[in-house]
């Protein structure tokens, strides 16, 4: 591996573990409105 592709991957992996955290909080809260539209518990 080369030292310019680990440092690339060094600064790009939090951008990705953002996004996909972003993606299943988005979820997340989509689930709970409808939960308490329709009211039901999310437990």
């Amino acid at each position: 591996m080369s030292p310019t592709f680990l440092t690339f991957y060094l600064l790009l992996w939090p951008l990705i573990v953002a996004g996909v955290l972003a993606v299943i909080v988005r979820a997340f809260v989509g689930e709970m409105r409808a939960a308490r539209k329709a009211g039901r518990s999310m437990i």
